[in-house]
């Protein structure tokens, strides 16, 4: 039995394709049992779909790979074309490196970002709980879990924001280190503003007020964060109330003027104002960052911020590879472990068997009145020349046939140690 990471992601395919291929939430359960149902050869299987990825995680026998291809083309609207020339195929040692590398965000299109390592997780478990995780993905997913933690713990991968929402709200960190005593007045209600919004309610912001042209949408914006809502021409009246302004609403023309920034200033009392301009055209006057007691970022701001973070990323992405390997390395040792634990059993379990015969023995021999010291020579003796008896003709019959890669080994097991007299201090010369 062998593993296989099957599927495309935005690197391989375009967004249409990965929009046709995906699984929605709700159909995944269905589409495991099938997938092992209809697929001779798939005993186990799990499937992590995003917006930028499909992939199925399967342990299978190698010959079923083509049916599987054939069922993924039956069972979503996508031709087999299509499937051979935007999928990937990784098998074993190195589907548990891939895995490590998109669980620990190394693969995404955003370089660590931390939502995928919940959402392969969140994959596994659905798995588990529709019986299609067995003991080899059972194993792939602790080790490979375990490798993108350390990854994501021991390195600077996801540290450093590498999104314009998430930088602004960094930026507002450093400068008022509490946030939950905070006021933040957000202008637009598009998809930016929503992440931003997302971002401060997460750090606990104080208050939050959403402004938009369109009063409807920032009211369906605000609701979801018992923020309040407001039209844009009210934002100059309410400036003052106000330490945090993060701006993109897509306007021809600047929203807050410099004489509206100046009169919340002087309203505040010279309390600063830190202020996150993100639209092109700009939504706060340039002329804003002239003001004392006003901290201004325009959009060309973020972007050096993060383009140092996306290079701080990647140096730390190379760090991670180490961690990758190993998990992979820890990967392959243990599944053939893994493959080879009925042997291990039988073994232990012949060995207690001669232990539990030679003891009984030993205690009738007691009972009858043998002497102690007879009976513990001779379970000694017997116990000795039973377990030692199958190993023994193994390495005879090894001998007689040539096996010195086997007897190599032996060697390495069953060589007698050096052994030194610390007190002798004759030592040879």
């Amino acid at each position: 039995m062998s593993i296989l990471a099957y599927g495309l992601n935005y690197r391989t395919a375009s967004m249409e394709l990965r929009e046709r291929i995906a699984f929605p939430e709700d159909d995944v359960t269905d589409a495991l049992r099938q997938v092992k149902r209809d697929v001779d050869g798939v005993t186990e299987a799990a499937i992590i779909s995003t917006c930028n990825r499909t992939e199925l995680y399967c342990a299978l026998h190698p010959d079923a790979e083509p049916e599987l291809t054939r069922w993924l083309a039956q069972y979503r609207p996508v031709s087999h074309h299509e499937l051979n020339d935007s999928t990937y195929k990784h098998w074993d040692q190195e589907a548990a490196r891939h895995q490590i590398r998109v669980a620990a965000g190394l693969d995404s299109q955003v370089l660590g970002e931390p939502q995928i390592m919940g959402q392969v997780k969140s994959a596994y478990e659905i798995a588990r709980q529709t019986g299609t995780l067995g003991p080899e993905l059972n194993l792939l997913s602790q080790i490979i879990l375990r490798a993108a933690k350390e990854v994501r713990t021991q390195t600077e991968i996801g540290r450093n924001p590498v999104s314009v929402a998430y930088a602004a709200v960094s930026l507002a960190q450093q400068i008022f280190t509490d946030l939950k005593s905070k006021r933040a007045l957000l202008l637009g209600a598009g998809e930016t503003i929503g992440l931003v919004a997302d971002h401060l309610h997460s750090q606990g912001i104080g208050k939050m007020a959403i402004a938009n042209r369109t009063l409807a949408n920032a009211e369906i914006l605000a609701a979801k964060y018992e923020a309040q809502a407001m039209q844009l021409t009210d934002v100059a009246e309410r400036l003052p109330e106000f330490d945090i302004v993060i701006a993109s609403t897509g306007s021809s023309l600047p929203i807050v003027g410099k004489g509206a920034v100046e009169a919340a200033i002087k309203a505040r009392r010279r309390r600063p104002i830190f202020m996150v301009d993100i639209a092109v055209p700009r939504d706060i006057e340039p002329e804003v960052d002239e003001l004392p007691d006003v901290y201004l970022y325009s959009i060309d701001d973020l972007s050096q911020i993060i383009e140092g973070n996306i290079e701080q990323r990647r140096e730390a992405a190379a760090t991670a590879e180490t961690y990758v390997h190993e998990g992979a390395r820890l990967f392959l040792r243990e599944s053939r472990v893994q493959k080879h634990r009925d042997l291990l059993k039988n073994f232990r379990e012949q060995a207690k068997d001669i232990q539990a015969q030679e003891l009984e023995r030993a205690r009738k021999d007691l009972a009858g009145g043998t002497d102690p010291q007879r009976v513990l020579e001779r379970l000694s003796n017997s116990l000795t020349n039973k377990l030692i008896h199958t190993p023994t003709m193994a390495i005879r019959d090894a001998s007689a046939d040539g096996r010195t890669d086997l007897l190599d080994y032996l060697a390495t097991l069953f060589a007698p140690e050096t052994k030194t007299d610390d007190n002798n201090p004759d030592d040879g010369h």
